[in-house]
């Protein structure tokens, strides 16, 4: 069953233009049918909410994807072996293709593929983000279907590095609104604020020269 389900969704998130007319041929098959069953014609409205899935799954399909491998898919780890620049565009920038290899939890490598629009990464986000060539990231996958994987960004090396990045920004805002006016005790006591959540939340994380550097930042601003 499972291993069913997720061919169901590596097509629809693989194919998501594709499989439009599937989706409105489904919702006039179930109208007819119910229709015919219960005899009455407003079970046809059923190919309208075939249209509607049809056209949320090109925006919504590899984040449905995502999410039911995250939560029954066991965990291995992938690999992108060639990319590959395309012709076709997503939001003015240029859609790339990906080869992968899969290593599954028994020690198999299982080939797989994607593309920028297809990509199933988990947790979902507003922002594409794929691993760089080379590097080994977690994935998770049905047995019995392993090219259907999904991304998970947060617990690969990737990933860790692009929250780290993403935690920084507000530290280095006001680093930045120090350095401009060093006199300014607002300035300075914001910058201490965000130099104490990050270590709170990112010690273990972050490199430990910058952990040092922003420690000995704080001691010398708590003693100003």
């Amino acid at each position: 069953m499972m291993v069913a389900l997720s061919a169901f969704f590596f097509f629809i998130s693989q194919h998501s233009l594709l499989s439009l007319p599937l989706w409105i041929l489904a919702g006039l098959t179930l109208g007819g049918a119910a229709s015919k069953l219960f005899r009455n014609g407003g079970w046809m409205g059923l190919s309208v909410v075939g249209f509607v899935l049809g056209i949320a799954n090109i925006f919504l399909g590899s984040m449905a994807n995502a999410t039911f491998l995250n939560a029954y898919g066991t965990y291995g780890t992938a690999v992108i072996t060639h990319e590959e620049e395309t012709a076709s565009q997503l939001n003015d920038a240029n859609i790339w293709e990906y080869d992968a290899v899969v290593r599954t939890a028994d020690g198999r490598d299982v080939k797989t593929s994607f593309d920028t629009m297809s990509a199933s990464l988990y947790p979902p986000r507003n922002a594409i983000q794929i691993p760089p060539k080379g590097e080994r990231f977690v994935v998770k996958y049905i047995p019995g279907f392993e090219r259907n994987i999904a991304i998970l960004r947060d617990e690969s090396p990737f990933g860790k590095r692009l929250l780290l990045q993403k935690a920084l920004e507000p530290v280095e805002r006001a680093a930045a609104r120090v350095e401009a006016s060093p006199g300014n005790a607002d300035f300075r006591r914001e910058y201490r604020e965000t130099l104490e959540t990050f270590l709170d939340r990112h010690a273990g994380a972050a490199p430990p020269e910058m952990v040092d550097r922003y420690r000995n930042e704080l001691k010398r601003l708590n003693g100003a």
